[in-house]
């Protein structure tokens, strides 16, 4: 197993916290937006790179803070989505996207297969290794393991309006998910999705699919409204609240099993 990296690096994936107590592993698959300088920012302007195209901005900062508050490990990648999408199947027509949303990315415009490995095996490989690692390692400590990958999305998406302040995203396995749902419908001041704003049949559960629902491991991946992440504070408040949520659901989950 390998210690924890150091995040200023440039290491392809960030493993923290490798001897945290809690049950919970969080995933940040959009966590950063880096392209690495051998591929000349994929041809496009910086405010193209600030933009939710390349990462998801503020899940970093709550999964940081939710790994703190849980004491749990931590586990994400250092490179944008832009360069390979780490919550896409190896073989998905948007895993290198030449347009996302509708910026078009000249980088990433007519790729061959062997252009395209060399993304895969940059990051998505050794991101999806090192979940693996911790998962058996874990297992092999008998030590229960459930996964919550952080997302964040935008408030509005080709013209669309999205209300939802937060999402809880589920397939097959709801263990997680439903009393996360329960515990965050109890505020009246939010509004609360269930497979919004996006589902499992959209391609965007891979990593869950993968990590989580193939080995019986409770699972959710949760989405954050951008604009409630904004800055440092807000990630904080965002990420308190959800410790509380996955606490209560780690109960709920735990209860059930016994």
């Amino acid at each position: 197993m390998a210690v924890d990296t150091d995040p200023a690096g440039e290491r392809p994936v960030v493993l923290e916290n490798t001897s945290g107590k809690s049950d919970f592993v969080i995933l940040c698959d959009h966590a950063s937006n880096r392209i690495p300088p051998s591929l000349s920012d994929l041809g496009l302007p910086a405010n193209a790179l600030e933009a939710h195209i390349a990462w998801d901005p503020g899940a970093l900062g709550v999964s940081k803070a939710l790994s703190r508050m849980l004491d749990a490990t931590l586990v994400y990648p250092t490179i944008s989505r832009l360069v390979v999408d780490c919550n896409r199947r190896s073989d998905a027509p948007d895993l290198v996207p030449e347009i996302s949303e509708t910026t078009v990315i000249p980088g990433n415009a007519g790729l061959d297969d062997e252009a395209r490995d060399r993304r895969i095996k940059l990051v998505h490989e050794p991101y999806h290794e090192m979940i693996d690692a911790v998962l058996e390692e874990r297992s092999g400590q008998g030590r229960a393991s459930m996964l919550v990958a952080i997302h964040s999305f935008t408030p509005v998406y080709k013209g669309v309006a999205r209300p939802w302040e937060i999402g809880i995203l589920s397939d097959s396995d709801r263990r997680l998910a439903d009393p996360m749902l329960a515990d965050l419908r109890r505020d009246a001041g939010l509004t609360v999705g269930d497979n919004e704003p996006y589902a499992p049949d959209d391609g965007v559960y891979f990593t869950l699919t993968r990590h989580g629902e193939a080995r019986g491991l409770a699972c959710a991946m949760v989405e954050i409204r951008n604009d409630e992440i904004a800055d440092p504070k807000a990630e904080e408040a965002w990420a308190r609240r959800l410790a509380t949520t996955l606490q209560a659901a780690r109960e709920a989950v735990v209860s059930k099993s016994v």
